[in-house]
């Protein structure tokens, strides 16, 4: 395993500063420290694309280098700005990018991840993007070569790290507290909310659920009480496109349809709801479980509580706005946001919490051939 702190040294000592990103569970232990030590500017983006792009910004003043860190499933984001804008026949803009190796060869993963991570090398092969894997601290030379290499030749380069590299030690200069998660109690849980949803939908209800911790705990809380009232559709990959899967599902169909979506995945493609909002239909439900952070990658603040999603909604031609923090409430809402004429918001506020436990989703094909059978 690597010390993420050799990775600060490094790039303290080659004077790099800006960092930016959508956060990832194999680089959580290196993001929380470019979190907490105030050398590092980190900006963490909704989608890989706009972090690409802000690194663009920051070498238009003065030349400013940037890390940008993302999943390797974030690549299909970040490609448009690299090669539309980065590249060496456009403005030919140096940019480090980190990225966390999902499915590497020999790890255990899940399916999902496992045809990313085989083509992964191949992606930057084909955009002749000059990378390195990292799999031990003697690999730390080789970053410390690729860094310059980007600096005099002015090149993009891209930095693998596999699953499990990094231990969890923390900056040892760095005196800030730790990073700082609303567990208000009084907050409702994920699983009472699902929970309360299961017993209060229709039957045959289409429920589509966003990737991390909300689909597992669906499946989860499915397998445990056998609830049989409603069809799921787990998005276990996909981030931010949960809300145009259902949108095109309830149009062809008179069945409810109601989005289960984490705040994270929501603001990676704002747009969406604005289709949503204009195109969906008065079986069209989407509810925000809005934690104010992304949980199942290492707890790293969105923005999602500094919004008004009231007036996002209302903007976006959503014909109903619904609101609950607390469990009294969320009872007495639920069942006029499902019986309420769409396309209409529910946005909870919601406790984060550590569940790490839930059961990872399998048989995924089945999950697919038993919703589409259910028409």
């Amino acid at each position: 395993m690597i010390n993420p702190i050799e990775i600060i040294k490094i790039l303290k000592k080659e004077k790099i500063k800006n960092v930016t990103g959508v956060p990832d569970s194999n680089l959580k232990n290196l993001i929380n420290n470019f979190t907490k030590d105030k050398y590092f500017n980190n900006f963490i983006s909704a989608n890989e694309g706009s972090a690409v792009a802000y690194a663009i910004g920051n070498y238009l003043y003065k030349k400013q280098f940037s890390i940008v860190y993302l999943q390797n499933s974030g690549l299909g984001n970040a490609i448009n700005p690299l090669i539309s804008l980065a590249n060496k026949y456009v403005y030919n803009i140096p940019i480090i990018l980190f990225v966390g190796w999902r499915g590497s060869p020999g790890s255990i993963d899940e399916p999902q991840h496992f045809f990313n991570g085989k083509v992964t090398p191949g992606f930057f092969k084909l955009l002749n993007i000059k990378y390195k894997i990292i799999k031990s601290e003697k690999d730390l030379k080789s970053l410390k070569t690729l860094i310059k290499f980007s600096k005099n030749n002015n090149k993009t380069v891209a930095v693998l790290f596999p699953n499990g590299l990094f231990n969890k030690k923390e900056n040892i200069n760095d005196k800030e507290k730790k990073l700082k998660i609303n567990r208000n109690k009084n907050l409702i849980q994920r699983s009472e909310a699902i929970s309360i949803l299961l017993h209060s939908i229709k039957k045959k209800t289409n429920l589509i659920s966003s990737t991390g911790y909300l689909s597992r705990q669906l499946y989860q809380l499915r397998k445990n009480f056998c609830f049989k009232n409603s069809q799921d559709f787990y998005l276990v990959g996909g981030m931010g496109h949960t809300s145009m899967i259902a949108l095109s599902l309830s149009i062809r169909t008179k069945r409810e349809t109601v989005v289960l979506e984490g705040d994270g995945s929501s603001l990676m493609h704002l747009g969406s709801l604005a289709s949503c909002g204009v195109f969906g239909r008065k079986n069209f439900k989407y509810i925000l479980f809005n934690n104010g952070i992304h949980e199942s990658v290492g707890g790293q603040k969105t923005l999602a509580q500094d919004i008004n999603f009231k007036i996002i909604s209302k903007g976006f031609k959503f014909k109903n706005y619904f609101f609950a923090d607390r469990l009294d409430n969320y009872k007495k809402i639920i069942k006029n946001f499902l019986n309420s004429k769409g396309p209409s918001f529910l946005e909870l506020i919601i406790q984060p919490t550590n569940q790490n436990k839930l059961l990872r989703i399998n048989n995924l094909n089945k999950i697919k051939e038993e919703f589409i059978n259910e028409y």
